[in-house]
């Protein structure tokens, strides 16, 4: 099954739907997207997005980094939530090579889901608000994108295999995330040789400190997150076929 939307400047855009839960039940097709910045459209690319009729983006990105490089372009009828998730901000490109780079990330992603509670907990709320096609997305569509994507998945029932499998598939888009840095930064040297990098492994490690430290991805979000049953019924019922 093919996740990837095709376009020219996004290079990480996929459907969430068609993943099966422990029940036997099926993501819907065309309702849920996950994306590196919308920022990027323009020309064709904007008008096959408008094309998927999507109707809320929410951006997880700084409000530092909205200002810095522009959010998905206005149109009528197009929601535009940003919850800035990340409350601890570090630049990728400066990473020490010296790092196990995996368990750093998981280690960033583990600093996510503690202070980034309330945006968390509000990203799900507005997925579950709406019954028309919705996009999350961050800089890259990776690492705060991939948190919100496991997170959902986990709510509704996906295996944790398939969890870490979708994570990397940004692995697909790893080559043309490289040479958009190299292309904003022509100056800077790249200090970390896994920028862009989406192994299995990362997401597994995440999930397993989760675990450890709540119980389950559900525990997490009903302790943690304050999430009730409620909500998550209803992410189920807009989400699942």
């Amino acid at each position: 099954m093919t996740r990837h939307v095709e376009f020219e400047r996004l290079h990480n855009f996929r459907d969430l739907g068609g993943y099966r839960t422990r029940d036997g039940r099926t993501l819907r097709r065309g309702r849920l997207y996950r994306s590196d910045s919308l920022a990027k459209l323009q020309g064709a690319d904007l008008e096959r997005f408008r094309a998927l009729g999507i109707r809320t983006v929410i951006d997880l990105r700084y409000p530092w980094e909205i200002e810095a490089k522009g959010r998905v372009p206005a149109a009528d009828g197009l929601v535009y939530v940003n919850l800035s998730v990340e409350h601890r901000p570090y630049d990728q490109a400066e990473i020490d090579p010296a790092l196990d780079p995996w368990r750093f990330l998981a280690d960033r992603y583990a600093e996510v889901a503690l202070d980034g509670a309330v945006e968390l907990r509000q990203a799900l709320e507005t997925i579950a608000a709406e019954d028309s096609p919705q996009v999350f997305h961050c800089a890259s569509g990776k690492d705060r994108t991939g948190l919100l994507a496991a997170l959902v998945l986990a709510l509704l029932g996906v295996e944790e295999d398939v969890i870490a499998e979708d994570f990397a598939l940004t692995e697909l888009a790893t080559e043309r995330l490289l040479a958009d840095w190299h292309a904003a930064h022509p100056d800077r040297t790249m200090k970390w040789p896994g920028y862009g990098r989406a192994p299995q492994e990362i997401m597994r490690l995440f999930l397993a400190d989760l675990a450890a430290e709540y119980g389950s991805v559900h525990a997490y979000a009903t302790g943690h997150l304050r999430v009730d049953e409620e909500l998550i019924d209803r992410l189920r019922k807009r989400l699942l076929d």
